[in-house]
């Protein structure tokens, strides 16, 4: 066959059914990824995979820990709010209070949402540091449907979030920000911990880690760059963010 016939049959080859590429994801990603690239552009599996868990995480925490001793223990964990807090009136405590348990029902009940703004806004990042920097030809739907299945590895950790309260964990010791096992900063004491190290170790997170892995081979496939632009742009961008939370931490002390 010619280069043309070549070409012409892979464009004409069916595409991979959404299951299919959620399979591959983690059993060979570049096939999901080069699916993605041909323009099949689907993403409502994994929205729906990642939000079910989430709700999972959400109903167990309300079941095992409560809602209110998550808020309380946020407060526990930065002991300058929890020193503002104290100063004030208990109408203005309770007020207070109630304000962050709406705050904290209100991400969870619409963490669907917040999905779709955080990953459009990612995409738009991603695929104008890929295109300008890296002379890539990333669309923005291509890079937005990447960036699902490149997250499926968190589903992972969720999961593993709720085996671990069901474990028997303490609902003193929850940590919203922090709940699973899957990075240094689970095994420290963030009360005892320097404030920046504590952020740095929370940020070596292995399926964080794992996800920017996918995300990189999937913005190299879509852009037409080879994968070490993707690898550089996907965590330059990462320490970026964490140098940024690192020096907060360490203004907050």
């Amino acid at each position: 066959m010619s280069e043309t016939e070549v070409q012409t049959a892979a464009v004409e080859a069916p595409g991979l059914t959404q299951w299919q590429r959620v399979l591959n994801t983690f059993t060979a990603p570049s096939k999901t990824f080069e699916d993605i690239q041909r323009g099949n552009r689907s993403w409502w599996v994994p929205l729906i995979l990642i939000s079910v868990v989430s709700y999972l995480l959400f109903a167990v925490i309300v079941t095992r820990i409560g809602m209110q001793q998550v808020v309380d223990n946020q407060m526990h964990l930065n002991p300058q709010q929890e020193e503002k807090m104290a100063q004030l009136t208990p109408a203005q405590r309770e007020m207070g209070s109630k304000i962050s348990l709406y705050v904290t029902e209100g991400i969870f009940i619409a963490s669907p949402a917040f999905t779709l703004a955080v990953f459009a806004l990612g995409a738009l990042g991603l695929m104008a540091t890929i295109n300008f920097g890296f002379g890539g030809r990333a669309k923005f739907g291509g890079i937005f449907c990447v960036w699902f299945y490149a997250t499926l590895p968190s589903l992972i950790k969720t999961l593993l979030g709720i085996i671990v309260i069901y474990a028997g964990m303490a609902p003193e010791s929850f940590n919203i920000k922090n709940f699973a096992p899957t990075n240094i900063g689970a095994f420290l004491n963030p009360l005892e911990t320097n404030a920046a190290l504590y952020s740095f170790a929370t940020s070596i997170d292995v399926i964080q880690i794992w996800s920017m892995i996918l995300l990189a081979i999937g913005l190299a496939a879509v852009a037409g760059v080879k994968r070490n632009s993707g690898y550089i742009a996907v965590f330059g961008w990462w320490v970026i963010f964490v140098l940024f939370g690192v020096g907060a931490a360490a203004i907050r002390g």
